[in-house]
């Protein structure tokens, strides 16, 4: 059956709900220093032409980043989010028939998007919450024609390395696409062994790009794809002409410009994180490392997970429980600003002892 995308609750209806004073969305891996500075100036200098439509090639944005990654402007094409893109990469390079070969437990959009275009969508098990490549590779039929990767990976916060990406790509035969997700790339740049997809030119990879995380634009809706010309002349075949919209292109290109605000960006990632390791250690909750700008928490058990998700929002507190990604006991928490973070650890000190103690009593009651 057909479901659709639940994203993280919104503040505006957890507001009207609980009637909360104070309220922190730590959900959706947004930047919680909103957006770049750069962004905003040029969204506001944009504004009297709206009445305009876009030129339809994204000619200004596509050449700033073609300029930025060292590629060729046709090697290039934007959408109103990775997932927009993911979606017509499926419909440009599948049939009804085919199959799309990904992971359990990651990006929920991916299953979205298969079953929305009616493809048969495999998982294969993850290995220690990681993508399990070897397993991927073996897993490869002749129905299948798209296989995600999404490095890191979300929910999870792991990465593949270099050498088993490198590994991989020999062994997927050249008729099947491999769709890389790299949403999370900027924060994952500091392992050395992380895989920058745009230092490859394999003729079978399309690498996706957003600048919804770390350039604060998630409301704005901008998403890119990078792949051989080949490849992205079909997606143009596809993809709605007028997307994304003229605010949006302009408040991209004026971001990727914006180095101050990228590195506080990440140095405010960095320190709350840690902050949130420690604490979380402390207390005693299992959680994944990261390599992006959130962290996965296991509970207990589903029921454990959804009591800790609710009781965080019931005071304000906007968690993300995964049981979407098909990993019920778990919630993921992204990091914030300083304040935000200390208000979150705040909640959690006294929601997860309660829940913990609640989840032992109801055990030693059903014995």
């Amino acid at each position: 059956m057909l479901k659709p995308y639940k994203a993280g609750k919104p503040i505006e209806e957890l507001a009207r709900e609980k009637n909360l004073d104070r309220i922190v969305k730590l959900a959706s891996n947004e930047n919680p220093l909103g957006p770049s500075p750069l962004a905003m100036e040029a969204m506001k200098a944009a504004v009297p032409q709206v009445h305009r439509y876009i030129d339809p090639s994204n000619y200004k944005l596509v050449n700033r980043l073609a300029e930025k990654y060292g590629k060729r402007p046709e090697q290039i094409i934007c959408g109103h989010g990775t997932d927009a893109l993911h979606g017509d990469i499926l419909g440009a390079f599948t049939q009804t028939a085919d199959e799309v070969l990904t992971s359990e437990g990651t990006f929920i959009g991916v299953y979205v998007n298969t079953r929305k275009h009616t493809r048969t969508l495999r998982m294969v098990p993850m290995n220690n919450w990681r993508y399990d490549l070897e397993a991927i590779a073996e897993a490869i039929s002749p129905d299948t024609r798209v296989i995600y990767l999404a490095n890191p990976n979300n929910p999870t916060g792991l990465y593949f390395t270099r050498d088993e990406f490198e590994k991989f790509m020999p062994r997927v035969p050249k008729d099947v696409l491999v769709l890389l997700d790299e949403a999370y790339d900027t924060y994952a740049a500091e392992f050395d062994d992380y895989p920058d997809g745009l230092t490859y030119d394999f003729e079978n990879l399309i690498v996706t790009r957003t600048l919804s995380k770390i350039y604060g634009l998630g409301g704005m809706r901008v998403g890119f794809a990078v792949g051989p010309e080949y490849l992205i002349a079909e997606l143009h075949k596809v993809r709605l002409p007028f997307e994304p919209n003229h605010l949006a292109q302009e408040a991209a290109i004026a971001a990727l410009d914006d180095d101050v605000f990228l590195k506080l960006t990440i140095d405010t990632n960095r320190r709350n994180l840690k902050k949130m390791r420690q604490r979380f250690e402390s207390l005693g909750i299992e959680q994944l490392p990261t390599s992006a700008n959130f962290i996965m928490l296991l509970l207990p058990s589903e029921q454990c997970a959804a009591d800790f998700f609710q009781e965080c929002l019931n005071r304000g507190l906007i968690l993300r429980h995964l049981s979407g990604f098909g990993i019920p006991n778990a919630v993921r928490i992204n990091s914030g600003t300083d304040e935000e973070t200390d208000f979150a650890l705040d909640i959690i000190d006294i929601v997860y002892p309660a829940v913990i103690d609640k989840y032992k009593n109801s055990l030693v009651k059903s014995h």
